[in-house]
């Protein structure tokens, strides 16, 4: 189900421009394989079976999880969404906006409504913030869209 949201919001929102894509060649899975940091969240779209629709057009920005940021997760919780890909697909779509928002364009306060369907709070005072995770780098970008860094995994509410 979430899965067929988010690959009908990928056709829904196919707006990159091809000025955009020429400036940045690799999409935002590739991108985020080379920086290295990020193999738990690589391997976390490849069992919801979501590479696909990140390698698409988008734009989407992408709050990404740091490979510590997984491992910081309570004991067993990984292994547990890597065997429910519902789950799993539930997790990654709240880390996923639509749209290319750059840090610029936030403001204190502000509520983006992720392709989970649920809403993430982002504060900008003293730093900026997604829910309870820290952005540790902003803007990344790819062909398809942009990548914060996050130094947490946040969880959709239940």
């Amino acid at each position: 189900m979430l899965r067929r949201t988010f690959l009908a919001l990928t056709a829904s929102t196919a707006m990159a421009t091809s000025a955009f894509a020429a400036g940045h060649s690799k999409d935002i899975v590739d991108t985020a394989v080379e920086a290295g940091n990020f193999t738990t969240l690589i391997a976390a779209v490849e069992a919801a079976g979501l590479v696909e629709t990140l390698k698409g057009e988008g734009p989407f920005t992408v709050f990404a999880p740091t490979d510590e940021a997984f491992a910081a997760l309570p004991e067993g919780t990984v292994e547990g969404l890597l065997e429910d890909p519902e789950a799993l697909a539930a997790v990654l779509t709240y880390h996923v906006v639509a749209g290319k928002v750059m840090s610029g364009d936030l403001s204190n306060n502000m509520m983006a409504t992720t392709v989970n369907g649920a809403d993430v709070t982002i504060m900008t005072e003293g730093g900026v913030m997604v829910n309870d995770a820290n952005v540790v780098a902003a803007d990344i970008e790819a062909s398809n869209g942009v990548i914060h860094v996050i130094d947490a995994v946040i969880l959709p509410p239940m």
